[in-house]
């Protein structure tokens, strides 16, 4: 067996279709796939199931692909070892985190990552969806509450807090609420329901189990600017409204809580990129910890 052609067998695992796999190699897509058939033979059995929606492995596919996955780990704590030593951490580190976290916290904080780590490139990728780390769409990710699967190692970040909010424009125009039940004749700002990626963003319904948007939008970040622009009443996270004069907390005796985990994939464990992202991750937290919990109001 090439030992290149089993590594070829690992980016098709990663990336689901031969397609995905072959741009991610740089390689022509019928080359891929006659290598892979060239491999099978070589190794008497099946390895990829082919069909049109993308491949899935055989119990040999996924036999090799573990046992691929295992051997690139060794090659990468190795590299560390040799070439990272005491230097500064470099090559390339990208961050998948959810939209809100990823736009209004960790961006405005890039600067201070980069001038710490001048030989490091940083990706940050903050989108409305969960990360594969098994098929590198992120080397380290925050994810809303700890992951259930997969091999990962997972440490708590924090712990956050999020309150209805409107704009002092709306609230001119429509008037404030007094009550819970006044919700809803107001116009409500939420996610497009059937585009939730985790049902830990279904947390309207916790500040009214009636609770219908008018208005939806599939991100945080746009919820975030549609009530700013005076679209209606919306939940959003307390930490992106600190501070602000155009947005009003309602009703502060409701509050809901969720948390962050920072994750990243146990074969990269130990590279100096990894730990340089998650202590810059954890030490951005910990000194704005203030921002994140917002305890509820008495009435």
């Amino acid at each position: 067996m090439d030992w290149n052609d089993g590594r070829l067998l690992l980016a098709v695992a990663r990336s689901g279709t031969m397609l995905d796999a072959a741009r991610t190699l740089g390689l022509n897509q019928a080359t891929l796939s006659r290598r892979l058939t060239a491999l099978e033979t070589s190794i008497g059995t099946s390895l990829l199931v082919r069909r049109t929606t993308g491949c899935t492995l055989t119990e040999a596919g996924r036999t090799l692909a573990d046992a691929m996955e295992r051997v690139e780990n060794e090659f990468l704590q190795t590299q560390a070892a040799l070439t990272e030593g005491g230097e500064s951490p470099s090559g390339t580190v990208r961050i998948g985190a959810p939209d809100g976290f990823g736009h209004a916290f960790i961006a405005p904080r890039l600067d201070a990552f980069a001038s710490a780590c001048p030989d490091l490139q940083i990706q940050l990728v903050p989108v409305s969806q969960t990360f594969s780390l098994s098929k590198r769409e992120a080397d380290i990710a925050v994810t809303l509450g700890r992951p259930q699967s997969g091999r990962l190692i997972a440490r708590k970040l924090t712990d956050y807090t999020l309150g209805l909010y409107a704009s002092p424009d709306y609230l001119a125009r429509f008037g404030v609420p007094g009550g819970r039940d006044d919700l809803l004749d107001h116009r409500l700002v939420g996610f497009v329901d059937d585009l939730v990626f985790s049902p830990m963003l279904a947390y309207a319904q916790e500040f009214h189990p009636n609770w219908r948007s008018t208005i939806e939008v599939s991100s945080t970040m746009g919820q975030f600017e549609a009530v700013r622009g005076g679209a209606g009443i919306a939940v959003l996270h307390d930490f992106m409204a600190a501070g602000r004069d155009d947005l009003v907390r309602l009703l502060p005796h409701l509050s809901t809580r969720r948390d962050y985990w920072l994750i990243h994939h146990q074969s990269l464990r130990g590279l100096a990129r990894i730990r340089a992202a998650s202590n810059f991750l954890i030490g951005e937290v910990k000194e704005a910890s203030d921002l994140f919990v917002r305890q509820p109001e008495t009435r």
